[in-house]
């Protein structure tokens, strides 16, 4: 059998595998070393081709990032610092139409700053801003939707773990793709306080009390700008570390880990049951993300060697769909996916696809990596398989908060973000501006 054929069965039967419950890792794996050995005929050289492709998969230094900078955003977490942020924002909104709302999302987009995760944003966010927004009046449905909406922009906003995995996927700059992550980051978080002053203006009986104070989220005695100090200083120490050459992504988790650990025990927020959650949940992260990435590489050292992405290039190129009618249709299939499967292995699963038909294309590397993540973000808002959602509700179940409630809740954000994505892909500038190109 020729290797394009043997290359297209493995993908259908991944794609079989999937979605048949199988973990992504596994059938990863699994059907890899099974293709390459009927390509080769001989089973001893594709264990030793799997074993070599997993060694190299995660010896690289730059993938030292993950472990760090998951252990800062769960620190982060843990030790309040969302809280704080909310409390200071919303003070700041009071007497706003939909003032809570707007604070939340900017509370988000300023605590992904310095997280990087979604999880973290949606369950912190649940707890903290809710109650205030339906203590305020606020419609449930419209509480807990904006909550799930913001809550992606922990992973477009840098430093983001899905833009270090599409950097460790494509052997891309995790710098460039922090950098290129920020404007479509911003844009985002406009969109959805735009949307909310808007229906605050339409629909205003849907936001309750105009002056509503959020209650017991200032710690006492604390002055509400300086709340904001740890924040603003952790997220100018890592991400202007990066930007300006001083420190690597990697060296600049570390010393974002470091930090977030010193600002957690300096303000008394991180007791010993909470370190040992910290350290438990970043190697069940870490380990997860590992096995992904070996998974991956793999699958994509397998793909190569029986041709497909250059089939598929070729193809691409002659169709003359173009680059914009390329990533139109990959951000189209990425959001179809967001329904079935979790970013990280839609990410898996169809990145080393097409990474090589978009450099071909003459795409942009840093553009094709914040449509890839925008894209996969959709899929954490849309149902079955909506992992913010789901967080969300399970922060909040103990309210009476339903899972429907939730998702309809988030629908509006999700159209939001769509029409975003449509605007990043359009208009490369977007995400290419601050980089100078």
């Amino acid at each position: 059998m020729e290797p394009l054929v043997i290359g297209y069965l493995s993908l259908a039967a991944i794609g079989l595998a999937v979605y048949g419950g199988v973990h992504v890792a596994i059938a990863l794996s699994g059907i890899s070393l099974l293709g390459v050995w009927a390509i080769t005929g001989k089973l001893k050289l594709a264990v030793s081709f799997v074993a070599l492709a997993a060694i190299d998969s995660i010896a690289d230094y730059v993938f030292g990032a993950v472990p760090l900078f998951v252990l800062m955003g769960l620190v982060v977490s843990e030790s309040g610092l969302g809280r704080d942020t909310f409390a200071v924002v919303s003070r700041a909104l009071r007497g706003v139409r939909g003032g809570l709302g707007i604070a939340t999302v900017i509370s988000n987009a300023i605590f992904a700053a310095i997280t990087g995760i979604t999880i973290a944003s949606a369950a912190v966010f649940a707890k903290v801003a809710v109650p205030e927004m339906v203590r305020a009046g606020y419609d449930r449905q419209l509480a807990v939707g904006v909550v799930a909406g913001s809550s992606v922009l922990g992973m477009l906003i840098p430093p983001s773990l899905l833009l270090i995995l599409f950097a460790v996927l494509t052997d891309s700059s995790i710098g460039e793709l922090f950098l290129g992550g920020v404007g479509p980051g911003l844009l985002l978080a406009a969109a959805y306080c735009v949307y909310l002053a808007v229906l605050g203006w339409r629909r205003p009986e849907r936001f309750g009390t105009i002056t509503a104070e959020p209650a017991g989220t200032e710690p006492a005695g604390g002055a509400p700008a300086r709340l904001l100090l740890p924040v603003v200083g952790l997220a100018g120490a890592v991400l202007g570390g990066i930007y300006t050459g001083f420190f690597t992504p990697t060296e600049a988790g570390a010393v974002g880990a470091f930090l977030a650990l010193a600002v957690a025990l300096v303000l008394r927020r991180l007791d010993a049951a909470a370190a040992w959650r910290v350290a438990v949940q970043t190697g069940h992260v870490t380990a997860a993300v590992c096995f992904l990435i070996i998974g991956a590489s793999i699958y994509g050292r397998m793909l190569a060697f029986s041709g497909v992405p250059a089939a598929l290039t070729e193809a691409a190129i002659g169709s003359g769909v173009g680059p914009y009618g390329f990533l139109l249709l990959f951000a189209a299939l990425l959001v179809a996916l967001g329904t079935v499967l979790d970013a990280g292995s839609i990410m898996l699963v169809t990145v080393p696809l097409a990474y090589p038909i978009a450099r071909d294309l003459g795409i942009d590397p840093v553009h094709l990596g914040v449509v890839t993540v925008l894209a996969v973000e959709v899929g954490l808002l849309t149902p079955p398989l909506g992992l913010s959602v789901f967080v969300v509700q399970s922060s909040l179940k103990d309210e009476g908060v339903g899972l429907g409630e939730v998702f309809r809740g988030a629908v509006p954000f999700a159209v939001v973000m769509a029409g975003v994505l449509v605007i990043v892909v359009l208009f490369p500038p977007v995400v290419l501006a601050i980089l100078g190109r």
